[in-house]
């Protein structure tokens, strides 16, 4: 379902836990970690296509979540040509997103990433909140930076988290705890999208965070 303009409706999802770290879930047999996603269905609301969403990709329902926020308005990003299959270039140019701040009412063993027969993720870990921007593929780079630091305002607060989340500095980082690794990039392309190698660009990313699995 693509809007007049090409976009395709579509729900993000940050999950916090009580450390205020963000769900990264790794995409089943794949390399390539995201937060949970996924289209609006014809008849939905952005707030019940991400319920769905939720327990179809890590196992949650709405007992264990707690909406923070949720972005104003749709955020958009266009796909590059050459991810595009050639039969849809022309009328599918990319995704408009409508991002949710959710916290984790919950425990760890809520999460399950075999809800359904159709799983999206195989692992998953918490990251610190701006490392996503450290892995998403370049053209999503701007919907998540959006996202986030719209989002970034809502996050309880504690003395320990007080200054982590502003935009200055290294956004947040805590440098300290971050162990760096190198690992090959790899995304979700959208629905009426395929990946058409460029041979002249890279896609390797630097990688920051402590993994963890689930």
């Amino acid at each position: 379902m693509l809007d007049r303009d090409g976009f395709r409706p579509n729900v993000g999802i940050i999950l916090l836990n009580q450390k205020n770290q963000v769900f990264w879930g790794k995409r089943i047999r794949t390399h390539s970690w995201q937060f949970p996603q996924g289209g609006i269905d014809r008849g939905e609301t952005p707030e019940q296509a991400m319920y769905r969403e939720l327990h179809e990709e890590v196992g949650l329902r709405p007992e264990h979540v707690r909406i923070i926020a949720r972005t104003r308005d749709w955020l958009r990003y266009e796909v590059p040509d050459r991810y595009i299959r050639r039969d849809a270039r022309g009328h599918y140019k990319g995704q408009k997103q409508i991002w949710y701040l959710l916290q984790l009412m919950g425990q760890d063993w809520n999460l399950n990433l075999r809800a359904t027969n159709h799983p999206e993720f195989d692992a998953w870990r918490w990251n610190d909140y701006w490392v996503p921007l450290d892995v998403v593929v370049e053209f999503k780079r701007g919907v998540y930076e959006m996202a986030l630091t719209e989002l970034a305002r809502f996050i309880p607060r504690n003395e320990h988290h007080r200054n982590r989340y502003l935009r200055g500095g290294v956004r947040g980082r805590d440098e300290a705890s971050a162990a760096a690794f190198t690992a090959p990039m790899e995304f979700e392309l959208p629905p009426g999208a395929t990946f058409e190698p460029d041979p002249q660009a890279g896609l390797h990313q630097r990688v920051r965070g402590s993994q963890r699995t689930g």
